[in-house]
């Protein structure tokens, strides 16, 4: 299946993950699933259980507003799923709590993560990220698709120190769901261990012999066994302690003894020849006379805290790395060290790391970082962007499937949907972030921070308009007001189309502005066929990648 991993590898799928999920991803190609997937988590309650007036919802009002809703595509959704077990699951639920925006969300779900389970590896793992308001429905769901045998963890993630919030407690966790494909997963807790302070060490390994600290640990475990087990050892009766022998022979202590002083220890065979093994490595400690005899476990072999399924923020309220500026503003953005501590304990070395639903990206830059590869779909180019961006500061190339590769795509796409055409535009421009809102932007459809003086924050602002139809001069000038509006150095008057004559003529009245020591056209026209052709406009070191370079 490695040819499928290295076909999926460094793709972002703009598109709906449903259908990219079934044309564009083999059965079990995909190691590690992580979704966060789009929810109002602010509302209350009882909006959750709002009916809906059967009227279609506006489309894109904001590029990150909840999109799910009762209507046709929950009923296909349920419909997709008949006479299967998450549609029986899903059809009671919605003739027990009625159709409403929180069904329509977990039919959205549902046959969503029926696909997810068909990616997954059998060694493969799934983490869904979600709030308390749908965590035990989701559950239930993940129950019915990948078995509750696969469950292995519900991991709570504390978010945010303190929260208020009317008339109930502060809410300042989340849920992240964790199950398996299946019992051949992949594990390996060590991976995301924090080592133990010097205070810890000495006080859990309080001895000391010529090999380094250690403590005394049993050699015994609970209950009476028929078996060799049971036998005395060096006069040792186990049994009139209601006890039986059990020294390790698996795990990572076992692993550190064969490595260390006996090697082949772990395929002793007999109980007690590992005992005498242990015995005659030193590694048995024998106490005083009426003590029993104990397995010598050295620091040295400690790896620490191993994870655990309460993870609290480590850095206050944000928990992000604003030196190297991770946080990007997306509203259910995720902190880089929560996703660089989940996915090497679930995922292996250089396996596919994959987020059906990638947001600002914060997955898929983790997987580059920890050396594993990755795959995204989203569903907004305002996303597509953002990830683009981020993959590339970060060193790492990218390549967007469904976004306009030509003149004639991007015009297809201006004339299906003018706000997803605005957000890609906007963001073939390097540094520039595009509006999440589509109304009342004053004529600014994107925006860039630079450095105009050795100032330790951005004083220096950059703008863009879009523009997909015809351009007059007054188009311009209407734009140098936005500039000025908005207190802005500089713009890129983007268009889809070559301009006249008279539109140059007023762009280059605007006049040029010194910013270092380089002069740059306040209004720039920029045109989509100069972005085809490889021609990006003059502008400054965007402050991000100026950060970045720095770093």
């Amino acid at each position: 299946m490695s040819g499928a991993v290295d076909q999926l590898h460094g793709k972002l799928f703009f598109g709906d993950n449903l259908e990219v999920l079934r044309r564009d991803f083999p059965h079990e190609s995909v190691d590690l699933i992580y979704l966060d997937p789009p929810f109002n988590s602010n509302a209350s309650y009882n909006v959750l259980f709002r009916d809906e007036s059967g009227n279609a919802a506006p489309s894109q009002i904001r590029a990150f507003d909840d999109t799910w809703h009762w209507g046709p595509d929950a009923v296909d959704a349920l419909l997709d799923l008949n006479g299967t077990p998450a549609g029986n699951l899903l059809h009671s639920l919605a003739e027990s709590i009625g159709e409403n925006q929180l069904t329509a969300y977990l039919c959205m779900m549902g046959v969503r993560l029926v696909e997810l389970q068909r990616v997954l590896k059998p060694s493969g793992n799934i983490y869904l990220h979600c709030d308390d308001n749908a965590a035990h429905y989701l559950r239930i769901l993940m129950d019915v698709v990948f078995g509750p045998t696969q469950y292995r963890n519900d991991i709570i993630w504390r978010r945010a120190i303190a929260h208020s919030d009317a008339r109930r407690f502060g809410r300042i966790t989340d849920h992240i769901l964790f199950y398996s494909k299946s019992d051949q997963r992949y594990w390996d807790g060590r991976a995301a261990a924090t080592p133990r302070s010097d205070e810890e060490l000495q006080s859990a390994y309080p001895s000391e012999d010529e090999r380094g600290r250690y403590r005394n640990s049993d050699l015994t475990a609970q209950g009476v066994r028929q078996g060799e087990s049971g036998q005395t050892w060096r006069d040792y009766e186990v049994t009139r302690r209601r006890r039986h022998w059990s020294p390790p022979r698996t795990g990572a202590y076992a692993e550190y003894i064969e490595r260390e002083f006996i090697p082949g220890y772990r395929s002793i065979a007999g109980l007690h020849d590992r005992l005498d093994a242990l015995e005659a490595a030193g590694l048995v400690r024998h106490a005083e006379q009426g003590a029993w005899p104990g397995l010598k476990r050295y620091a040295e072999a400690d790896i620490g805290h191993l994870p655990q399924n309460l993870i609290l923020q480590p850095t206050g309220f944000t928990n992000f790395n604003v030196g190297r500026g991770e946080h990007l503003g997306f509203p259910t953005q995720k902190p880089l060290a929560l996703l660089e501590q989940l996915i090497p304990v679930a995922c292996p070395p250089g396996g596919l790391v994959f987020d059906p639903f990638c947001g600002c990206g914060t997955t898929l830059e983790a997987a580059e970082r920890l050396g594993r590869r990755w795959v995204g779909i989203d569903i907004t180019h305002l996303a597509i962007g953002l990830v683009e961006e981020r993959l590339l500061r970060a060193g790492a190339e990218s390549h967007v499937i469904g976004a306009p590769q030509d003149l004639v795509s991007a015009q297809d796409l201006a004339r299906r949907d003018p706000f997803q055409f605005e957000a890609w535009a906007v963001q073939r421009l390097r540094g520039f972030r595009a509006n999440q809102r589509q109304w009342g932007d004053g004529g600014i459809d994107g925006r860039m921070r630079f450095r105009k003086t050795d100032r330790r924050r951005p004083d220096g602002l950059a703008v863009a308009q879009v523009k997909s139809g015809r351009v007059n001069p007054g188009d311009v000038q209407a734009f140098r007001g936005a500039l000025d509006d908005a207190n802005a150095d500089l713009g890129v008057f983007i268009t889809l189309d070559e301009v006249s004559a008279g539109v140059q003529a007023a762009a280059r009245r605007a006049g040029r502005v010194a910013i270092g020591d380089r002069q740059y056209p306040i209004v720039q026209l920029w045109s989509l066929a100069d972005h085809f052709a490889g021609c990006p406009p003059e502008l400054p070191i965007p402050a991000a990648w100026e950060r970045q370079r720095l770093l």
